[in-house]
């Protein structure tokens, strides 16, 4: 009846719990309550609505209250129990050898204010710690396991690009185009789902744009908005007609088996105009540059700054990651199972980068009038820099 043949191997989950419980008991914290959808699924494998609960000490309890079937299914967690309500939880610690926490742990980045207040009621006002920077961090590293599945999500984004050509025709609109797309991404075995960590953040499928309307900014943490469908959804792609002769972008995230691989490639019926073509170039010089020296040990806010001093000696400063106010100060992110994970290529981080890190870096310049150019592809560190998951060619493709 499910997809067991997907399901997140034993050994991958234990050695995930195993570097939370190190942290609990490095930090005396007595046990963590994993309550947002996308770290339990890390953690255990499925995202039924549930309560894991990771003990500095002793095995992790799974409590689930819906659907308790399918969390046995999916999840290879030993201990998965039947849960009515969450105030049962302190009875079902205690019938499991696990005193009350007198430190709690919570994911405080994402747990909204109520249910705060009602677990510091459940387990009678314990010290409560924010764990979600562990977690955080600790998810910033991929496993080799995490890494097979986001190369075969970027072999997938390389396919949706290679179908582009096949269906960009002048005067269509840019939701018809991306309808197109995204049924293309869909039979191919996109999850349907990209998802997102910062509060009030969100997205479909990703950004397309064409001409003037991929100049157009919007609310959300990127160097590109768009016109969008309406004011409600005020990003992505909207009723602009496509023309020639203008850049179409097409920065898109594959979903696979819950992991992002996040592609961007500029398109364009006929030529672009030269002044174009030169800065979609200076973004290709600029990724090949923080490719090389991207490795182990180097700061992530030391690679947005040397990709600012290398697009001001190329001349492109004033449109690097947007114009005036509206332009972001990052170059890249750290991405997995969401789109906004450890590490951000951004003015002033300090996180050094390990090896294992996925990173999605998009070198772009913006265009007021004119539109996009630039890339965007995902990476992992490795010693020898950055390896590029995706192989689709970088350059303009002139249909």
């Amino acid at each position: 009846m499910y997809p067991t043949n997907l399901n997140t191997p034993k050994v991958e989950l234990e050695k995930r719990v195993f570097k939370l419980k190190i942290y609990l008991q490095k930090n005396n914290i007595d046990g963590a309550l994993i309550l947002q959808r996308v770290d339990l699924f890390y953690f255990t494998g499925t995202i039924q609505q549930a309560h894991l609960y990771v003990p500095a000490h002793g095995d992790p309890l799974l409590m689930v209250r819906k659907s308790y079937d399918r969390a046995k299914a999916e999840s290879s967690i030993e201990k998965i129990l039947p849960l009515k309500r969450p105030s049962d939880i302190p009875n079902i610690l205690k019938a499991n050898g696990h005193a009350p926490p007198t430190a709690l742990g919570l994911e405080l980045d994402v747990l909204p204010t109520n249910l705060f207040f009602n677990f510091q009621g459940i387990f009678g006002n314990p010290e409560v710690v924010d764990i979600s920077q562990a977690i955080r961090l600790i998810r910033a590293v991929k496993s080799p396991y995490e890494i097979d599945i986001m190369r075969r999500a970027a072999e997938l984004s390389d396919q949706v690009a290679g179908w582009v050509p096949k269906i960009l025709r002048e005067g269509m609109t840019e939701i018809e185009l991306a309808g197109k797309i995204e049924a293309e991404a869909r039979r191919l075995g996109h999850q349907g789902v990209v998802r997102m960590r910062l509060w009030g953040s969100e997205m479909f499928y990703g950004h397309l744009m064409s001409g003037p309307t991929g100049a157009v900014p919007s609310f959300l943490s990127s160097p590109t908005g768009g016109a969008g469908a309406s004011p409600a959804v005020a990003q992505g792609p909207g009723f602009k007609t496509i023309q020639p002769h203008e850049p179409v972008l097409v920065d898109y995230v594959f979903a696979y088996n819950g992991y992002l691989s996040d592609h961007a490639r500029i398109f364009s019926l006929g030529s672009l105009p030269e002044e174009l073509m030169e800065a979609h170039a200076a973004m290709l010089e600029i990724e090949q540059m923080i490719k090389r020296w991207a490795k182990p040990g180097v700061k992530s806010g030391e690679i947005y700054k040397r990709a600012l001093e290398k697009t001001k000696a190329l001349g492109y400063a004033d449109h690097f990651m947007g114009v005036g106010p509206e332009r972001i100060r990052f170059v890249g992110h750290g991405i997995g199972l969401e789109v906004d994970e450890f590490p951000f290529l951004a003015a002033g981080q300090q996180l050094e980068l390990q090896a294992g890190m996925a990173i999605a870096l998009e070198p772009k310049l913006i265009f007021p009038g004119k539109g996009v150019v630039g890339i965007e592809n995902t990476h992992v560190v490795t010693d020898d820099g950055l390896d590029q998951l995706g192989q689709f060619p970088g350059e303009v493709l002139v249909l």
